[in-house]
């Protein structure tokens, strides 16, 4: 299973170097509205999960990631 690291890079197309529990929703250009949605379709594909809407609107950290995912019965 990839790693939530390895997913939040190649869903928003960066380097997994700068995937960090700083990095936050819109604090690059290329985590904007278009790539969380793509964030959210990969991370609900590898887990086979579906978020709600909160969850998602929450979703705005790899740390917040987490502990979403760790709800929704993901072992990370």
């Amino acid at each position: 299973m990839k790693a939530l690291n390895e997913i939040f890079a190649e869903a928003l197309m960066i380097d997994i170097g700068r995937v960090t529990d700083d990095l936050t929703y819109n604090s690059i250009p290329e985590w904007d509205s278009v790539a969380h949605m793509a964030l959210i379709a990969e991370l609900e594909g590898v887990y086979d999960i579906m978020l709600d809407t909160d969850d998602i609107i929450a979703m705005s950290t790899p740390a917040i990631a987490r502990d979403i995912l760790t709800k929704y019965g993901v072992a990370l």
